[in-house]
């Protein structure tokens, strides 16, 4: 089956659906597909090898940019786009500009989404062309997200291929976007869901939400857990000392800060003296404020020398980093999946992570961590010195995790799974 995979890239940073992606596509070329990443917007950036290498690179964020500014720019020379989509100069303006920051493109946001009707349509005829010459066309095409729904209709009708869509924490983006264009963006969202042969969300959490906020049956969501390709997630070979850890972008989305407070508490209280605090993950120069005001606020504490700041780690580097944990949390509300979770399980790190979103169901399906109420005060702080002050409790829920994991929550799992549902969106009638 030939398949062609449609990412956003970051240029500068990794992001989850990023890595999941990647993953995806070199998992299916190991069971035999013809499988094909392309970035949009901006250059692909994996932990481990790129899928993308090789692949041209469509809807350039500067281009993107500059035909949602000015019409002039959507009738610019073939030779104007290709430089304006080069790598080095997208990497440039990534690395100096918040591209990707919801709260800034709204009117962006719904020109893509309304596809080949809003300001971006000549990208859009880039991406025909290019789908249209035979050692490019798929049986089907994937979308990384939802956000990228305006895509499917001129291909659908043009191609006659189907469209399958990943779901995957459109509702934080969308819900980001200042108003009118929030509820605007929604509205689009739920008119183009016709255009798309089969969604794909990540947990079922996230696809009852998804089906409420479309306006979809649930039934009509299939559910593809996210896997991880294990090699390098091997367990610490020596206890290390107690340590908490956060594995997400270093933002207040992810509940940073709550998870600070928790662990100020700790020491404040006395009830794990001796614990130490590691945060990693991705940051951008959007980011950067709220690390210092976080720094600041555990500067004030006296804690600066207990806590360490590890923002884009590698991946051998973000692997040594797990394996320094004695438990890791992430504190965000809504969570569509958490990679993270898998990542800490598959190193034999236990989890403490708030009742909410997927991460009940990714519990119960590992057995490798704890709930907690967010919405009882102190409760983090209680859950996380109770995992601390007990050993075995620990290494039962990493073994349990671990385990789990492998038998689970592999690429190659979650491969088999995808492609199940492109071979059934093939059977599906072509036509919108």
């Amino acid at each position: 089956m030939r398949i062609v995979q449609f990412t956003p890239g970051t240029g500068s940073f990794y992001c989850g659906s990023c890595l999941r992606d990647n993953t995806l596509v070199r998992a299916l070329r190991r069971q035999g597909h013809d499988a094909t990443l392309v970035p949009l917007y901006l250059p692909h950036l994996a932990d481990e090898t790129s899928a993308a290498t090789g692949s041209p690179l469509f809807f350039g964020g500067i281009n993107v940019y500059l035909q949602q500014q000015s019409a002039l720019f959507r009738h610019t020379p073939t030779w104007l786009d290709r430089w304006l989509d080069s790598p080095r100069l997208l990497r440039f303006a990534a690395a100096r500009a918040s591209m990707t920051d919801a709260a800034d493109h709204g009117a962006m946001t719904l020109s893509m989404l309304r596809g080949e009707e809003g300001r971006q349509a000549k990208e859009l005829a880039k991406v025909l062309a290019w789908l249209r010459q035979p050692d490019h066309r798929p049986d089907v095409l994937s979308l990384s997200n939802g956000l990228l729904i305006g895509l499917a209709r001129r291909i659908r009708a043009e191609l006659q291929i189907p469209v399958v869509a990943t779901l995957q924490g459109e509702d934080v983006f969308l819900d980001g976007l200042t108003p009118p264009f929030n509820t605007d963006a929604w509205a689009l969202m739920r008119n183009r869901a016709r255009d798309i042969s089969r969604f794909i969300a990540v947990s079922q959490a996230y696809g009852r939400t998804m089906a409420g906020r479309l306006g979809l049956p649930t039934g009509e969501i299939a559910v593809v857990p996210n896997g991880i390709d294990l090699d390098g997630f091997d367990c610490a070979t020596e206890l290390p000392p107690p340590t908490i850890g956060f594995l997400a972008r270093l933002s207040p989305a992810k509940g940073l800060d709550r998870l600070v407070d928790a662990f100020i508490l700790l020491r404040a209280q006395g009830r794990c003296p001796d614990v130490r605090l590691r945060l990693a993950g991705a940051q951008t120069g959007a980011d950067l404020p709220f690390a210092q005001r976080l720094q600041a606020r555990i500067a004030a504490a006296g804690l600066a020398r207990e806590v360490d700041f590890l923002p884009n780690l590698e991946r051998h580097a973000k692997q040594d980093f797990l394996r320094s944990l004695t438990v890791l949390s992430v504190p965000t509300a809504g969570e569509a999946f958490g990679l993270y979770v898998l990542e800490a399980l598959a190193c034999g790190v236990p989890v403490v992570q708030p009742a909410d979103g997927a991460f009940p169901e990714l519990i119960a399906a590992t057995n490798g961590g704890v709930l907690y109420d967010p919405n009882r005060a102190n409760a983090l702080a209680d859950a996380l010195a109770a995992l601390l002050h007990d050993p075995r409790r620990r290494d039962e829920l990493g073994r349990a995790g671990r385990q789990a994991v492998r038998e689970k929550f592999t690429a190659d799992h979650m491969a088999r799974a995808f492609a199940a549902v492109c071979a059934e969106a093939i059977q599906q009638p072509s036509a919108p």
